[in-house]
């Protein structure tokens, strides 16, 4: 899951969370602990317009990422719905992916994925609700199940939040005949660190 922890738990731990429930996905890995400075950073590509941010993001993320990049065959950004991508004019998670293929020479798919329910913004909904609004919301098109099949799929988006989201998307890319799924994020909510933050 790609969980932080403050000390080295060794190779092959599980943390409670994966345990309690087994992601789709392979491996998650993130660049930073979703607060402060990165929070900012990931609002201001998102809604701010500042597109300008995604090289120096994508770069991160291509550190943090090397072994799943190393092993993906190609990268597959989280999409958006087609009515909030003519509100927004772009896809940050696309934005992303395009800069990290470019400096990792690995193949960009953002057609093989697409998202077939306008769902609510994820933004104030609850893990419960969140997983609910996310259910059938991606699909592989027809057409494009050829060349994903047996494809390792590096998942790239902003924010891992609750993961409902990312666990969505993978299992649409799995039934779509992907052999397996990695995910990548800029940044990974903490609900803990919050806490001991606010403490």
């Amino acid at each position: 899951m790609g969980t932080p922890f403050t000390y080295d738990p060794g190779d092959g731990f599980f943390s409670g969370e994966a345990i309690q429930s087994p992601p789709p996905f392979g491996r998650a890995r993130s660049v930073v602990a979703h607060f402060g400075l990165a929070r900012t950073l990931v609002a201001r590509l998102k809604y701010g317009d500042r597109t300008d941010l995604a090289p120096s993001m994508a770069e991160w993320m291509v550190t943090a990422g090397k072994e799943l990049i190393d092993s993906a065959d190609m990268i597959v950004p989280v999409p958006l719905h087609y009515r909030r991508f003519l509100k927004r004019k772009y896809n940050q998670a696309t934005e992303l992916s395009r800069h990290i293929a470019n400096r990792t020479g690995k193949p960009l798919e953002p057609l093989v994925l697409m998202r077939r329910k306008n769902t609510r913004q994820q933004v104030g909904l609850v893990k419960k609700a969140r997983q609910r609004n996310m259910i059938g919301a991606f699909r592989v098109p027809e057409k494009k199940k050829e060349k994903i099949r047996d494809k390792h799929i590096l998942l790239i988006d902003d924010v891992f939040t609750t993961g409902a989201t990312l666990r969505s998307a993978t299992k649409a890319l799995l039934r779509g005949g992907a052999e397996s799924v990695d995910v990548l994020t800029f940044s990974r909510v903490i609900p803990d660190l919050y806490e001991d933050l606010a403490s």
